[in-house]
């Protein structure tokens, strides 16, 4: 029975994939319907697979598909899992119903649902995957799949912000296989339920980080942030949202399986990744508050979103078995995030669908006298806000417990601190409620520029109030429907959320029930009030207060506009990530490959004058090299009368080794000429001429390098065990 679901579930969206592109080279408006059938109809499957899980009649819960990628892919269902397979497949039902209008008139239609529904299948199989192996491989195919997505409108943005994404995906993906490759060599088995025992006793960190680094750059954690707030603002709203409620999930879905499967209870991991997602969660809320594009701020967003869910992990970590409040704390935040994020970048889809722009200076205005509009927005603020009746306010007062509760243990128990006092854990708990209240103030910058501000120009102003029609019955029915699911869920979270978490936790290793836990008590409703408080005074004193410009009015018809006040220089991709991949990297490399070679050339003249027979194999080696250089990281792409100018610390370096090998020919060398291959000749050629080596920096093959450095790490660590 759960080979039926399984098949059902990932085959069969990408079978429809190419059902769909055939389809839409006949008939574009049956291409559209179809797509949504199949979403239509991976739901009703994914509701059937969670209702036979929780009525107790599937006899079975895992599944192997043999001889498929080698070792087979293996797949199992539970209540975690059941349950994401349904979010999945809802995101995807309600985007793809909102899709029909919203690409109507937008180019390669056919290859974004052909892309779309692939990832679909590969999303649901990481969720159903019972080994690290099938996550992998079908990690891999959502990351190469969603790639199209960011670069659907192939505007040059799209295509620089498509390529982080990708470059972030690569590597990732790349330092995680490292990470597999070391897990297996010491644990013996992927398998994900097996990991706990397999691991028990063995020093497994190098392996976990490096797993770490690829799940955290897909989940949007800081400092692997960065493709978000560049992906988001280009990519399709539809796409935005399940790149921010869906994919982001499978790499917390990879972090859940480190933490809870592999160092389940374990506080020094706790501890690190509690660090992480308060860094993760601040400095997304922040960015966001700075941000005045409407899909950059929820981009951020969601990075600040996620730093919540890795609080909430990291405190499963320290309170050990103690951590039932951290458990359904992170899952609900998980549930809630994914669905928050589907109405608020459908929200942005239905503004741009209308104007074509998202910057709140030229959209300010646009959601007056648009009650329904408002109300779909207001959903999704107020439950993302954390403001008690929505759904929001039951997973953060969750997590917020969760921190309480530890740091009274350890006032309690002073001698149990082991890497945070009290006092410490009181400073994650501002740092927390600060968070919460960044939150309520950039939603609520967003909600007053779009739904109460009036527009810099009357006339433009005048058209939006005009426009009473922006979107068609269908997109307007799928969108209220998700919104409503906020109060209700909050309202009757016992029927909802508790459930939810109950049937989540045991993925995680928390007991089977829960108790009950008073959400609207003083003490909780004292946490969410403060959140809000300390929001309503950001809004006042940056949102207002210094993001707004007064300008005179003889000058300015709006009297004031929003001013990006962020810092170009704390872009970590243009002012770190690409000079280190760009610049620096490349650079280290040639030098050493550099004074490698002059080593071998004075050491094959050594062993020439000793009789060494060992002169021609180096030799051969190193024109070996310099060739495969060539080939891969070194590729020249230049063409005639397009080089341009070089960086100056290269041709710096290029120019001392220069030096150094003319200084060693004539003296430790003299009397010894050999005529230098023309191949050396080309390799010292690339480091003599500034602008060559600024192109060989452009064609920089990341994958390529950073997997041959984590290959010999990986060989050195293997043969010091060996001899260990």
């Amino acid at each position: 029975m759960v080979s039926f679901y399984v098949c059902g579930l990932v085959f069969m969206p990408m079978a429809g994939a190419l059902l769909s592109y055939g389809t839409g080279k006949k008939d574009k408006k049956a291409r559209d319907y179809f797509v949504a059938g199949v979403t239509v109809l991976e739901f009703v499957l994914a509701v059937l697979l969670l209702f036979r899980y929780t009525s107790g009649s599937m006899t079975e819960n895992m599944t192997k598909l043999s001889e498929i990628c080698g070792m087979g892919l293996k797949f199992s269902v539970d209540g975690f899992r059941a349950v994401y397979v349904c979010i999945a497949a809802f995101m995807w039902m309600g985007t793809a119903l909102f899709s029909v209008e919203y690409f109507g008139h937008y180019r390669n239609r056919n290859r974004y649902y052909l892309f779309q529904l692939i990832t679909l299948g590969a999303t649901e199989a990481i969720f159903l995957s019972a080994d690290l192996y099938t996550t992998f491989v079908f990690f891999e195919i959502m990351s190469f799949a969603s790639y199209v997505w960011v670069a659907q409108d192939e505007r040059t943005q799209s295509l620089r912000a498509a390529g982080t994404y990708l470059a972030v995906a690569v590597i990732g993906g790349l330092v995680m296989l490292m990470g597999l490759f070391l897990l297996y060599h010491q644990a013996g088995t992927l398998e994900i339920d097996k990991l706990y025992e397999a691991c028990r006793g063995k020093d497994v960190y190098a392996a976990a980080l490096c797993m770490l680094v690829g799940f955290g750059a897909k989940a949007g954690m800081f400092p692997l942030h960065i493709w978000l707030p560049k992906a988001h603002p280009v990519a399709p709203a539809p796409a935005s949202a399940l790149l921010s409620g869906i994919l982001t999930k499978t790499g917390i879905f990879g972090i859940l399986v480190i933490s809870c499967k592999i160092f389940l209870h374990n506080g020094i991991w706790g501890t690190f990744i509690l660090m992480l997602g308060v860094l993760t969660m601040t400095a997304g809320a922040v960015l966001a508050l700075f941000s005045i594009d409407f899909k950059r701020t929820l981009a951020c967003s969601s990075v600040s979103q996620i730093g919540f869910i890795l609080v909430g992990i990291g405190m499963q970590g320290l309170l050990g078995e103690e951590n039932l409040l951290a458990v359904r704390g992170s899952f609900l935040h998980m549930v809630n995030h994914s669905l928050f994020k589907l109405v608020l970048f459908m929200t942005a889809g239905v503004i741009y669908m209308n104007l074509h722009k998202l910057d709140l200076n030229e959209i300010r205005g646009f959601g007056r006298k648009k009650p329904l509009l408002a109300f779909i927005y207001l959903m999704g603020a107020l439950g993302i806000g954390g403001m008690p009746l929505w759904s929001g306010y039951i997973s953060k007062t969750l997590l917020h417990e969760s921190i309480v509760e530890y740091t009274e243990i350890l006032a309690e128990h002073p001698g149990s601190a082991v890497f945070f006092s009290a006092g410490g854990m009181k400073a994650i708990e501002w740092a927390f409620l600060i968070s919460g209240g960044l939150t309520v103030a950039y939603m609520t910058k967003l909600f007053v520029a779009v739904f109460v501000e009036r527009n810099a120009d009357a006339a433009v102003q005048e058209r939006y109030d005009a426009r009473k029609v922006y979107m068609n019955p269908l997109s307007a029915a799928v969108l209220t429907a998700a919104s409503i699911l906020f109060p209700v869920m909050g309202l009757f979270s016992g029927l909802t959320m508790d459930r939810l978490a109950d049937l989540g936790q045991g993925f995680m290793g928390a007991a089977e029930a829960g108790g009950k836990v008073a959400y609207f008590s003083f003490g909780n409703l004292k946490g969410g009030a403060t959140s809000i408080l300390i929001g309503a005074l950001l809004y006042v004193v940056v949102g207002r207060g210094w993001m707004l410009k007064r300008a005179e009015p003889e000058k300015d018809k709006a009297g004031s506009i929003y001013l990006n006040r962020w810092p170009k220089l704390l872009d970590l991709e243009d002012y770190l990530y690409r000079p280190i991949l760009l610049l620096i990297l490349p650079t280290v490399c040639g030098c050493i490959c550099g004074i490698l070679d002059k080593i071998t050339n004075v050491t094959s003249k050594f062993m020439i004058i000793t009789g060494g027979a060992a002169a021609g194999f180096l030799n051969t080696i190193t024109d070996a090299m310099v060739v495969i250089l060539r080939k891969t990281i070194y590729r020249d792409h230049t063409k005639k009368g397009e080089l341009k100018e070089g960086n100056g610390l290269t041709y710096v370096l290029g120019s001392v080794i220069n030096a150094i090998c003319g200084l060693l020919n004539h003296t430790l060398w003299r009397g010894n000429p050999r005529e230098i291959d023309y191949r050396h000749k080309l390799a010292l050629e690339y480091w003599s001429r500034r602008e060559t080596i600024y192109m060989i920096t452009r064609s920089l093959s990341y994958g390529l390098l950073l997997f041959s450095v984590g290959l010999c790490a990986t060989l050195i660590y293997l043969l010091v065990g060996t001899l260990k």
